[in-house]
C-alpha cells in the first residue's frame, strides 16, 4: 500500500494505532470498539444529494447548495414571520429541510468509512464511501456546483452571505477522508480527476467570489475557518503558494485580531455557546497551523509584540479542564469535555509538549473513545 495523501490526519498514528488494535492494547481499544459501531452505522447510510430538497434555490437550479442561518426564527410578531429574527445559539429546526445538515452527515459517514475500511480491512465501507463522495461531488444528475451562493440564506433578508461558507468547514475532515479513501482502491483514476476538478473550481470561487471575498474578511471564527479549509483545498489541489500566504497572513489577520495576550477570545466569549466556539476557534487556529507546516511557516510558536498566540489560545481553555474552574461565560446548551481530545492532542504535538496529554484524564471517560487517539499523532 502506497502512503496516502493526509494533511491533518498521521499516517503514523494511524499505523501506529492499528498495530496497538491488532495487539488488543487497552490504550486504543475503546476508540477501536466505538468505531466499529459507528462503521456498522455508515454502512447503513444511504447517499444524499443537494437535488432532494424541496425549495428551488433563486437560480432555479437544484444543483445549487442552499442553507439557511442557523439561528434565524420567525418573528412572532409578524404574520407571515418576516423578516426573519435572530436568537443565538438557539437552532431552527428550519435547517434540516436543505441541505447543510444533509452534507455534515454525508461527511461524518464518510470519514467513519475511510477509518473503518483502514482499520478493520473493510472494502464494503470503502466502496459505501466512495458512492457518498460520488453522489454529492461527481454524478452529472445529483453532483452539487461548487459554490454556496445561497449559503445560510435568512427569510426575508438575503437569499446568501459569505457567512455560509462555515458550512463547509469540514471539508478540511472530508479531504482526509479521501486521501485514505485513495489507496483503498475504490476511487479511480476518473474519480480522483473529476474531484480535483471539482475541488479546484470551489477553491477559486473562495478566492474569487464576492461572498468568499466576504468571509475572508471576517474576524472570528467565520475569518478562522475560511482560512482553514482554503489551506485543505490547496493542499489537496497542488497549490502551496496559497497556503503559505493563508498561513503569513494568519499572523496578523488572525492571531493579532482575535486572541487577546491572556489567550481569551473576546468576539467568541461573547456567544451564548462562547465555550463551545472558543473551542472551536482554537482548533481552527490549529488547523491552519497543521498547514502551514509544509510551507515552513511556523505558526505554532507564532506570537506577537504584546504576547497573542496560538498557545496562549489554548492555555487559556486548560484551567478549565485540570482545575476544574468553573466558566462564567454564557454556555445555553451543555459542552462536550470529549471535544477538547483532538486539541489536547495537536497541542502536544504542534507545541512539542507531552505534558497536554496529561489533561486528558481530567476529562469524561467517555474521552478514551475519541477516534483522535486513532489518527492524531
Amino acid at each position: 500500500m502506497s502512503d496516502p495523501r493526509l494533511f491533518l490526519w498521521s499516517w503514523t498514528a494511524l499505523q501506529n494505532a492499528k498495530s496497538l488494535a491488532a495487539d488488543g492494547d487497552p490504550s486504543v481499544q475503546p476508540a477501536i470498539d466505538r468505531l466499529q459501531s459507528e462503521v456498522n452505522n455508515a454502512l447503513e447510510f444511504e447517499p444524499v444529494t443537494v437535488m432532494s430538497k424541496e425549495l428551488v434555490p433563486p437560480s432555479g437550479d437544484k444543483h445549487d447548495y442552499m442553507s439557511q442561518g442557523p439561528y434565524w426564527w420567525p418573528d412572532p410578531d409578524q404574520p407571515d414571520g418576516l423578516p426573519y429574527i435572530r436568537r443565538d445559539g438557539e437552532v431552527n429546526p428550519e435547517v434540516e429541510s436543505l441541505d447543510s445538515r444533509k452534507q455534515g452527515r454525508m461527511i461524518a459517514a464518510l470519514e467513519t468509512l475511510a477509518l473503518g475500511w483502514y482499520f478493520f480491512d473493510n472494502a464494503k465501507a470503502a466502496d459505501r464511501g466512495t458512492q457518498l463522495i460520488r453522489t454529492w461531488f461527481i454524478d452529472p444528475e445529483n453532483r452539487m456546483n461548487p459554490h454556496l451562493e445561497y449559503g445560510q440564506g435568512i427569510p426575508g433578508h438575503c437569499d446568501g452571505r459569505g457567512i455560509g461558507i462555515i458550512d463547509t468547514a469540514s471539508y478540511c475532515r472530508l479531504i482526509e477522508a479521501i486521501g485514505l479513501l485513495e489507496v483503498s482502491g475504490a476511487i479511480t483514476d476518473m474519480d480522483r480527476s473529476d474531484l480535483l476538478m471539482w475541488m479546484k473550481a470551489y477553491r477559486d470561487w473562495l478566492v474569487a467570489s464576492d461572498k468568499g471575498r466576504d468571509e475572508a474578511r471576517a474576524c472570528n471564527n467565520h475569518g478562522t475557518w475560511y482560512d482553514a479549509q482554503l489551506c485543505a483545498l490547496a493542499h489537496y489541489t497542488g497549490d502551496p503558494r496559497i497556503v503559505a500566504k493563508v498561513a503569513e497572513e494568519a499572523k496578523e489577520h488572525r492571531i493579532a485580531t482575535q486572541i487577546e495576550p491572556d489567550g481569551s477570545q473576546p468576539k467568541e466569549l461573547a456567544r451564548t455557546l462562547s465555550q463551545s466556539y472558543t473551542t472551536m476557534n482554537t482548533i481552527g487556529f490549529m488547523t491552519i497551523a497543521r498547514y502551514a507546516e509544509a510551507t515552513d511557516i511556523d505558526l505554532w510558536s507564532y506570537e506577537t509584540n504584546d504576547g497573542r498566540g496560538i498557545r496562549k489560545a489554548m492555555d487559556f481553555l486548560v484551567p478549565y479542564v485540570v482545575n476544574g474552574e468553573r466558566w462564567t461565560w454564557q454556555q445555553i446548551t451543555d459542552f462536550d469535555q470529549t471535544s477538547l481530545v483532538p486539541l489536547l492532542k495537536r497541542a502536544a504535538i504542534g507545541f512539542n509538549d507531552p505534558s497536554y496529554l496529561d489533561h486528558i484524564q481530567f476529562l469524561p471517560e467517555d474521552a478514551a473513545a475519541n477516534r483522535a487517539h486513532l489518527c492524531v499523532g
